[in-house]
């Protein structure tokens, strides 16, 4: 089963929830802030870490950037209750997912597996049939079996959630999808995200896009109704 890091100043959490996860069989080790989190992790990243964002000594935040400088992990997010901009800051900073506090046991098992298969889905070994599965679309160049991205030949990093989005978008360029499809592209059925969730998640891919081509404008706004990738 996958490894979990699971990193919070909240004893209670880390016992509550290490229990839950160690009973579905997963493999856990837990922090209780982000500065020593951070050197075990970077040692051996694990499959998905679990981290809570405002905690002593080094925040959710820091150590997300940081942990990202030598590996692409999957990233869930904990936020305070209610604290919106919690949200916002998270998935701005790259996080596949956020679950608010207080949350069920049952919809962080929810997010947890859906994370965890969505990247599951990008270590299928390479092989003949990577070449055909690979997406190109102008100057964009993507490859689901490597998990790659490029623009104009230049690498983006993108998270897992990132990627699903932007290649809903880019399969058929010039037609809308909605936030609900985009959604349902991201998101397993069972996984309830907001409008909120997807229009951040694009806000970062432009983000990420502009900091290779200034002059990125693929992916339109039609107010409203959702978004489309413009092929250039």
């Amino acid at each position: 089963m996958a490894n979990i890091a699971l990193v919070d100043d909240d004893k209670n959490i880390l016992a509550s929830v290490s229990m839950l996860l160690e009973q579905e069989g997963y493999h856990v080790r837990t922090f209780a802030d982000g500065a020593s989190a951070l050197t075990a992790l970077s040692a051996t990243p694990p499959d998905l870490a679990i981290l809570d964002i405002k905690m002593p000594r080094m925040d959710g935040l820091e150590l997300l950037r940081r942990l990202r400088q030598s590996a692409d992990l999957p990233v869930i997010f904990l936020t305070s209750k209610d604290e919106e901009i919690d949200e916002l800051m998270g998935l701005n900073a790259g996080a596949d997912d956020y679950i608010r506090k207080p949350f069920s046991q049952r919809l962080l098992l929810e997010r947890v597996k859906a994370v965890l298969r969505r990247a599951d889905s990008r270590k299928v070994p390479a092989g003949p049939e990577a070449k055909k599965e690979a997406l190109v679309r102008g100057k964009l160049a993507l490859d689901p079996q490597r998990h790659e991205c490029t623009w104009d030949g230049r690498p983006v990093r993108l998270t897992v959630t990132e990627f699903l989005i932007l290649q809903c978008l880019a399969q058929r360029p010039g037609f809308v999808k909605s936030r609900d499809s985009l959604m349902d592209a991201a998101y397993d059925d069972q996984v309830y995200v907001d409008d909120r969730t997807i229009d951040s998640h694009i806000k970062r891919l432009r983000k990420k896009f502009k900091q290779v081509d200034d002059s990125f404008e693929a992916i339109e706004t039609l107010y409203g109704v959702g978004y489309r990738y413009r092929e250039t």
